[in-house]
């Protein structure tokens, strides 16, 4: 009867594939990112000693994720927390205020004014997310300018918000540094009023930061063109191994008066990489002002997510208002900076002592996480390839992922794939380190490797 019943109404009940209607196959894959692709590259690999030096997060010197002291005794002391919606509220408000304490300095006036507006947010990513949201909602024609190169996500950030994007000169390729006059001709004939983004310390990608008078002049510029500075905060204390002393760009800003926008991420600086916990922070004119503006950026987060887990917030909040368990995070911070700035040390002596012919100063020269060596996209394919080490096209290096007992491996590769003389190559030194030629013939059959006559004791 009810198929009759469809046949009397013309309704075909045929299934055949190609009458039915697909509704994806015009969906085609996204393009990698290239941060996870070196990471999917890298996992890939079945060499037991390969070496990956593209995720910008800690490792301690045996290449192992940390969970640090501090990150435990909060746990300690939150872990019987009833995580209710009413003990939600004050935690995430605590979240605010210490992270805004931390950035703009616990004794600044914005802070004993409440001139601020801020929420938590999903980790630097989700605080960027919202600004461009909020940036688009209040001055829809805008564009916001990136440093050349900046993440490569804040493009897709902005991006996915609508918001244009124009780039400003920021790394001098011969120097391997600031290309500052160069950046502040961007900055004087960028329109008046125009939105930029900066990172007030340990840059990403490139490890080279403006010096503080650099930082006054472009306040002071920005200043006369009345341009906003929105800073992305992601790794606050490896620059210098101080919290404080990394947040001197943003107190300069402070100093002169500027509106200021930022995200913070707390991924880095208290290895809590998977519990994406960050604060989004606007400078206000007053509290009437601030109460406006957090009501606008709860709303667009409300869209997104709704909030964030309360966990990470938890732990954050709990690091930053004890100042015992505060004490002894400013310690550990210290103790991760000083690791990769003793790797970084290790590894430009180690291409020197090969008798390198290029000049490897700007190792030592750039700070934080990362490295910008200045490695070609061949040279980097062929460090994968031959030496099973990997980092971006861009030729960044994680310093966190250079140990003692990998670093002089990894000196060695790059020495290899950046000589110009085919003489001075170290594989005319292959019976002077001594390694099991098979280490990979398991998994990569009778390929051979670079690897293989160089110390693969890792």
């Amino acid at each position: 009867m009810i198929i009759s019943r469809f046949l009397r109404r013309g309704i075909s009940t045929s299934t055949s594939p190609t009458r039915r209607r697909s509704w994806w196959d015009h969906v085609t894959p996204a393009l990698k990112d290239p941060i996870n692709a070196v990471t999917d590259a890298f996992l890939a690999d079945p060499c037991p000693y390969k070496i990956n030096l593209g995720v910008g997060a800690y490792r301690d010197d045996e290449g192992k994720p940390v969970v640090l002291q501090c990150v435990r005794e909060a746990e300690g002391k939150t872990g019987a927390t009833n995580f209710l919606e009413s003990t939600s509220t004050a935690i995430s408000s605590k979240l605010v205020e210490e992270s805004a304490k931390l950035i703009y300095g616990e004794d600044s006036d914005v802070i004993k004014e409440r001139r601020f507006a801020g929420i938590p947010a999903l980790s630097g990513t989700g605080a960027c997310r919202i600004f461009a949201e909020f940036q688009k909602q209040f001055y829809p024609d805008s564009t916001i300018y990136f440093p050349d190169p900046t993440w490569s996500n804040h493009r897709n950030i902005w991006g996915d918000a609508h918001v244009p994007d124009r780039t400003f000169h920021y790394y001098h390729p011969d120097s391997k540094g600031l290309n500052f006059v160069a950046l502040m001709d961007d900055v004087k004939n960028a329109p008046d009023g125009s939105f930029f983004l900066l990172q007030p310390c340990a840059h990403n990608p490139t490890g080279v930061d403006p010096t503080d008078e650099q930082w006054l002049e472009i306040s002071s510029l920005f200043k006369v063109k009345n341009h906003f500075p929105f800073f992305d905060v992601a790794y606050q204390g490896f620059a210098s191994g101080d919290v404080e002393r990394d947040a001197q760009a943003i107190r300069i800003f402070l100093e002169d008066g500027h509106s200021i926008g930022c995200a913070q991420s707390f991924a880095k600086n208290m290895g809590l990489y998977g519990h994406r916990v960050g604060c989004l922070s606007i400078l206000c004119n007053d509290k009437i002002q601030a109460v406006a503006i957090k009501s606008q950026l709860k709303q667009i987060s409300n869209t997104m997510y709704g909030s964030p887990p309360i966990h990470g917030i938890s732990l954050v909040s709990k690091i930053l208002s004890n100042p015992d368990i505060k004490a002894l995070w400013l310690k550990e911070v210290k103790v991760m900076a000083t690791r990769i700035q003793r790797m970084r040390a290790t590894l430009r002596e180690a291409l020197e002592r090969l008798g390198s012919p290029l000049n490897w100063q700007h190792i030592t020269n750039q700070v934080g996480m990362f490295c910008f060596s200045g490695l070609t996209r061949a040279e980097v394919d062929q460090l994968a390839k031959e030496f099973h080490i990997y980092m971006t096209h861009d030729g960044r290096i994680s310093m966190a992922g250079v140990t003692t007992k990998n670093v002089d491996y990894v000196a060695r590769a790059i020495h290899e794939v950046t000589a110009s003389d085919r003489d001075i190559k170290i594989l005319h030194n292959i019976g002077a380190y001594k390694v099991n030629t098979d280490i990979c013939s398991t998994s990569l059959g009778t390929k051979k490797t670079r690897a293989r006559g160089m110390n693969l004791a890792l």
